[in-house]
Order: structure tokens, then C-alpha cells, then sequence
């Protein structure tokens, strides 16, 4: 057996997921297509002892700190396949090296697919994001605008009036019925029922008429995708959601396919620095304390 853990995904899931198997002196491989979620964003914030620094610079020193254990190696690549053996699992990487372990674990994280709206992906992590925790402070309680995707913008919506005046966009996405109406009036939201057409300069909608409404910041609720094939090749379940589907996983973040952890953004709904970092702990031992106790119903 090469490894006793290949871990999918190098990001912040997945060094924080490697880092307890390190320190318990276990042979693992950490292999990474370098494309983090977050690499849009100039800053990161809410992560203790690390709010406002750029989430490169946090991603490096995290793997620097991780690769003085003797016992982890880095593999720049992705991983294409994977099969069960009588030892645990063996994975193909795209380069075309096979490398065997007794656990998976996918930190796989996710892909954000945008709305078909001129201008805002160019826009994506400067001034247009998906949440407020991470980046609506520094909108200084300015002008800040969400477009809506489906009904689930509501939760949002009810949110950000927390960090600055409030403008719904419905979009054609949904219509608030009279509750939703009631509460959203309640919270100070301003509604607008105009088709946006695109996005110009800093951040300034141009709506279907021609009308403009500048901003200083906008939401999005995107739906998502997990970026790798391994969970399905693996035939690990997934579960829906409004946002889409991610790896489904028990509390101790072990997979429907005994033996595979998923942690992260691919394995939860909701994503940010320090829930990826706690996800990634929690799968790392729970891996771990498997490769001793055995896993659950074997």
C-alpha cells in the first residue's frame, strides 16, 4: 500500500483534512489542480487570525506548514479514476501515474455557475459574491444588490439589509407572494421587477429599459457544482438542494462508499475559509481513527 490516505483536493478542506493524518505520522498524498474556489477574491475574512489576507497566501502557508511532515507528499494533477481493491482503493491521475491508498478523502470543492448575464462573471469576487459574512463589511452599508436565481434569493435578501440599503432584483426568477412581500417590506428591501441586462463599469446595472442603478456591491445566489468526477466515479450519493447537489456525507463526514470522506464545499451547503478548515479536521480524523477502529459496519 502506497498511502494510507489519498487526499482529492488541496485547498483548505483538504490541508486541513491532511494535517491530523500528519501529525499521527500516516503516509499521505495530497494531489491538487490548483484551481481554488475563492481565487477571485483579493481578501478573505471571518477565518480567525487570518481575516483580510488574500486567500493565496493563506492557501501557501497552510501547504508549507503541511509539507514539513516527512510522511506527506504533493501531487500537482487530477485525479481521473478510481477502483475499489482488497487493500482499499486505487486512482488514476491524469498524467497517467496509479497510486493506492486504504482511504479516500474528496475535498474536491465546488464550481459557481453564474446567471447568463453580461459583465458579471468579469465581476465575480471584486464586486459581485455570494456571501455577506465574507465580504459584506467592507461595502461600508453602501448600495448592495442581489439578483435572483430562484426563491431561495429571499434568505439572502432578509439578510443583507444587515450591511447596506437593500435591493431585491427578482429578474424573471420568481414573484415573493404576500408574505414574503410583508417581510421583505419589514426588513427596509426595495424591490425591482426590471429585467437586468448587464453589467458596466465598477458595478452599475443596466437594466432591460436602459434605466442604470449603480451599486456597491451585488449577490448572488449561484448554484453549484462539484468540480471533480471522483465522487460519481466512486459512486459515492449525492444530496439535492436548492443550490445543487452535493456529496452526501453522516455527521462524521464518511461517504455512502465505505472507506470515502468527503469535506468542504463539495459536502456541505454554504461555503467559506473556516467552515472548509473545520469540515476538513473533522474528515482528516475521522479517516485516521477508521484506518485503527475499522470502518463503521465492516
Amino acid at each position: 500500500m502506497q498511502h494510507d490516505v489519498i487526499v482529492v483536493g488541496g485547498s483548505y478542506a483538504g490541508l486541513s483534512a491532511a494535517l491530523p493524518l500528519a501529525r499521527a505520522r500516516r503516509r499521505v498524498l495530497v494531489v491538487d489542480g490548483g484551481q481554488r474556489r475563492n481565487r477571485f477574491a483579493a481578501h478573505s475574512h471571518g477565518f480567525l487570525t487570518q481575516d483580510g489576507v488574500a486567500p493565496g497566501d493563506i492557501a501557501r502557508q497552510a501547504r508549507d506548514q503541511l509539507m514539513a511532515y516527512a510522511t506527506v507528499e504533493w501531487l500537482s494533477d487530477r485525479a481521473v479514476g478510481a477502483e475499489r481493491t482488497a487493500q482499499g482503493f486505487r486512482v488514476h491521475f491524469e498524467a497517467g501515474e496509479v497510486r493506492e491508498a486504504s482511504r479516500i478523502i474528496l475535498a474536491t470543492g465546488v464550481v459557481d455557475r453564474l446567471p447568463d448575464i453580461p459583465g458579471l462573471s468579469e465581476r465575480w469576487g471584486s464586486r459581485v459574491f455570494h456571501c455577506p459574512y465574507c465580504h459584506g463589511y467592507e461595502l461600508e452599508r453602501g448600495r448592495i444588490g442581489i439578483v435572483a436565481t430562484s426563491a431561495m434569493a429571499m434568505h439572502l435578501a432578509l439578510l443583507l439589509p444587515d450591511w447596506g440599503e437593500t435591493t431585491l432584483f427578482l429578474n424573471g426568477a420568481f414573484e415573493p407572494d404576500a408574505e414574503q412581500l410583508a417581510k421583505l417590506a419589514d426588513r427596509g428591501v426595495a424591490l425591482e421587477r426590471e429585467a437586468v441586462a448587464r453589467l458596466e463599469g465598477e458595478l452599475e446595472l443596466v437594466l432591460g429599459s436602459g434605466r442604470r442603478v449603480r451599486l456597491d456591491g451585488l449577490f448572488v445566489p449561484t448554484r453549484v457544482e462539484v468540480a471533480d468526477p471522483m465522487a460519481d466515479l466512486l459512486g459515492c450519493a449525492f444530496s439535492e438542494g436548492e443550490f445543487g447537489r452535493i456529496i452526501h456525507t453522516d455527521a462524521m463526514k464518511a461517504t455512502s462508499v465505505p472507506g470515502v470522506y468527503a469535506c468542504g464545499d463539495a459536502a456541505r451547503m454554504g461555503g467559506s475559509v473556516p467552515l472548509a478548515v473545520g469540515d476538513g479536521t473533522l474528515a482528516g480524523a475521522a479517516a485516521h481513527q477508521s484506518l485503527i477502529f475499522g470502518l463503521a459496519g465492516a
